[in-house]
């Protein structure tokens, strides 16, 4: 080890090693270790937590579609059947329908593991159905002053086609891309 000699107090040499560091040395230090130890947590957290979170969202605005008069889409989700299914489908078998299929991508994320892959899956027919009236029901989600509020209530869901896209990174099985 080597010391470097420093004057202090009357003239006494003090080894380098024995200082105590600087204040600010020492908080930048300390706020570095801190912010490694917030790294690894989130690493290893976060994206388990948006699985949950997202899953959850799924549920419950699913679970609303199974009671009649409480989803505010409840019309666009009817058109929307109607039109992909050229008429086959409207009315409250649309809502169910889109219900189970919602829960279950729902409830599927949520139990995690091989489950959160089919929860995956699941989900991107729900975005398909989900995105659809961009398409078919233009009327309804563009106005003249730009997105409606339905087409608001749309387009937020980017944000959760993105959070999809997260969790399908760590959830999906295959080689990691380093």
């Amino acid at each position: 080890m080597t010391t470097v000699p420093v004057r202090g107090a009357a003239g006494v040499v003090v080894p380098a090693s024995t200082r105590r560091p600087a204040p600010l040395r020492a908080l930048l230090s300390w706020e570095a270790r801190t912010e490694a130890a917030v790294k690894v947590a989130l690493q290893r957290w976060s994206i388990p937590a948006l699985r949950i979170a997202l899953g959850g969202v799924f549920v419950v605005f699913g679970a609303l579609k199974f009671f009649p008069g409480v989803s505010p889409v409840e019309e666009l989700v009817s058109l929307t059947w109607e039109k992909l299914t050229f008429g086959l489908v409207s009315g409250q078998a649309a809502l169910i329908a889109t219900a189970l299929i919602e829960v279950a991508a729902g409830a599927l994320l949520i139990a995690g593991g091989s489950f959160a892959r089919i929860g995956l899956a699941v989900l991107a027919l729900a975005f398909v159905g989900i995105l659809s009236p961009v398409v078919l029901l233009p009327a309804e989600v563009f106005g003249a002053a730009g997105p409606t509020l339905t087409g608001q209530y749309i387009f937020k869901n980017v944000v959760l086609i993105a959070a999809a896209l997260v969790v399908a990174s760590r959830v999906l099985r295959g080689p990691a891309v380093r």
